[in-house]
């Protein structure tokens, strides 16, 4: 039985923790419409087990509704438009929120011309970027997602920096299959989010070598030294071949901040915001989908088919481990560590629910 005060806390169904964010949410001002998309998104991340893109973010958004930084419930404004592309003014709207929207918007558009593109701009932070290309592949298209921070939160280092000077600038693509689990790439162009230095931060862990520098250029395993000042940085994913992730971290900036007009890193930017980009392609319009599946499937199979290397079980397909462990989550919990746990109830206080009932 979940303890909601007092005791360490064992692991929460979806329903329960969906009903504890949205409660927060709206008791925080954000209508209710609102509030049960970010519930369902962000719960959706601690089940696919990126808990840094979860719940503990909801002290987070409180904070910065609290500061006029989000605007619940704002409307999203079309700046220009045609029939295959869109520029959108989110208003300062609920990242989550906008990006649904954005991503649901580019689908009926690649319905008509078979290629869309969505870029918006005055919109916080929207969450794990999987979320959105997944709702493409769903309906039987390519989608894809990636989103700068409008030059703000400079966490990574350039290859060969010692500060940060890009943010993390993630990138998704989402195809779909025949047995309907979809591949999925989502990834940083840092080595790692921003928000696992969080949770280890949380969780009084150490981090592996080659995630972090400190403020003096060198390797580190603390979190504090990301998450404290004086602050060090992130790498840029590759390792000793981090001009790869460097490069690919510039030209998201372009992309999202750039075209949206959102603002690229070093633009003096103070106010958080993702800039982003969502491409949908449908794939009916280039091929059969009976077609596209046959190569795809081949291909996961192809690769599948390697002999695994010393320490390796099996080969798995980009989007794979997320599937499973959300299976593995619905059906025995999604695990919430106490740090996170305690903050969350201090949030639900700050919002005047004495107790949360789930």
């Amino acid at each position: 039985m979940v303890e909601s005060r007092g005791k360490r806390v064992p692991n929460f169904t979806q329903n329960q923790l969906q009903k504890i964010t949205t409660d927060i949410f709206e008791a925080g001002g954000v209508p209710s419409d609102e509030a049960e998309i970010i519930g369902e998104l962000l719960v959706a991340s601690n089940l696919a087990g990126h808990d840094s893109h979860g719940v503990i973010r909801i002290p987070q958004y409180i904070g910065l509704i609290d500061s006029g930084l989000i605007q619940p419930g704002a409307p999203m404004h079309t700046e220009r438009e045609s029939t295959s592309h869109a520029l959108l003014n989110g208003n300062w709207g609920f990242g989550h929120v906008i990006a649904q929207k954005a991503m649901s918007l580019a689908i009926e558009k690649a319905k008509s011309s078979t290629i869309s593109a969505i870029s918006v701009y005055n919109c916080n932070h929207i969450g794990r970027i999987g979320s959105y290309p997944l709702m493409a592949a769903e309906a039987g298209m390519v989608g894809i997602t990636m989103v700068n921070a409008g030059g703000t939160a400079l966490y990574v280092a350039p290859f060969g920096g010692s500060d940060g000077r890009l943010a993390t600038n993630p990138l998704a693509i989402a195809t779909p299959t025949r047995n309907g689990h979809p591949i999925l790439l989502d990834i940083t162009s840092s080595v790692v989010a921003q928000g696992k230095i969080r949770v280890a931060f949380n969780r009084g862990e150490p981090v592996p070598l080659g995630w972090l520098i400190n403020s003096e250029g060198e390797p580190t395993q603390d979190p504090r030294d990301l998450m404290e000042s004086p602050q060090g940085a992130l790498l840029p994913l590759g390792g000793i071949a981090g001009h790869k992730g460097y490069a690919l971290g510039l030209m998201i900036d372009i992309l999202g901040g750039a075209l949206s007009g959102a603002g690229c890193s070093g633009s003096g930017n103070t106010r958080l915001q993702n800039g982003v980009l969502m491409i949908v392609l449908d794939i009916a319009n280039f091929t059969a989908l009976d077609d596209f599946y046959e190569h795809v499937d081949g291909l996961v199979a192809h690769v599948k088919a390697s002999p695994t290397a010393p320490g390796f079980d099996e080969i798995l397909a980009p989007g794979e481990i997320e599937a499973r462990q959300t299976e593995r989550r619905q059906r025995e919990g999604i695990p919430i560590d106490d740090e996170t746990w305690r903050q969350i109830q201090e949030t639900a206080m700050e919002v005047g629910l004495s107790e949360l009932k789930f």
